[in-house]
């Protein structure tokens, strides 16, 4: 598991009982030429996706978690890191969908360990053009060593977005200092390359 922990990730491996720190900079180098994991994840739309069977280019942000509407947020959420920011980071993805789906990806996702049936109620708030993929067990970011983090009594991914092309990771964003901004960066990634 990866966890944030100052300004640096600790990551322990259930496998080997290795301990490693790494920062945000070794996150995008361990993750960038890594093969995607090859299993399904429930999406809003109601289809398994495995990003791993996907040919073309997919982007794939991942985020702690929406606040249901009403509720206040997580005891403390606003002292953690990189927590803040998901439902703007959410409306910048939307935004800017047509300008990412032009500059050469195939497809927009995004991606929290929240419970499918929760997703769908934000995709719908949010009228998202795409679907958000649910990761409640953690298989996807445990196969790919996703940073994470503990808050409220739950695991949460790190904010973290990938470039996925033919399944395997061609660039990372992270951290992601301005979740509003992120899709604009990444579409502006995806025109760089053409």
């Amino acid at each position: 598991m990866i966890a944030l922990s100052q300004q640096r990730l600790h990551v322990t491996s259930s496998k080997n009982c290795r301990r490693t720190y790494l920062t945000q900079d070794h996150i995008a180098l361990a993750l960038t030429g890594k093969s995607v994991p090859d299993l399904s994840l429930q999406a809003t739309d109601g289809n398994e996706i495995d990003l791993a069977r996907l040919e073309g280019t997919t982007v794939l942000y991942a985020f702690p978690r929406t606040s249901p509407p009403n509720e206040p947020p997580i005891e403390g959420w606003d002292q953690i890191p990189g927590a803040r920011g998901c439902t703007p980071q959410s409306r910048g993805f939307a935004e800017h969908h047509d300008a990412i789906l032009l500059a050469g990806a195939r497809r927009v996702f995004g991606l929290s360990t929240q419970d499918t049936d929760y997703q769908k109620e934000v995709v719908e708030r949010l009228s998202l053009p795409f679907s958000i993929l649910s990761d409640e067990q953690l298989a996807f970011a445990d196969a790919l060593e996703l940073p994470r983090f503990e808050a409220g009594g739950m695991t949460l991914l790190s904010r973290i977005t990938l470039v996925i092309e033919d399944g395997r990771v061609r660039k990372v964003f992270s951290p992601v200092e301005n979740p509003a901004e992120n899709a604009a960066e990444v579409a502006a990634f995806l025109r760089s390359r053409c």
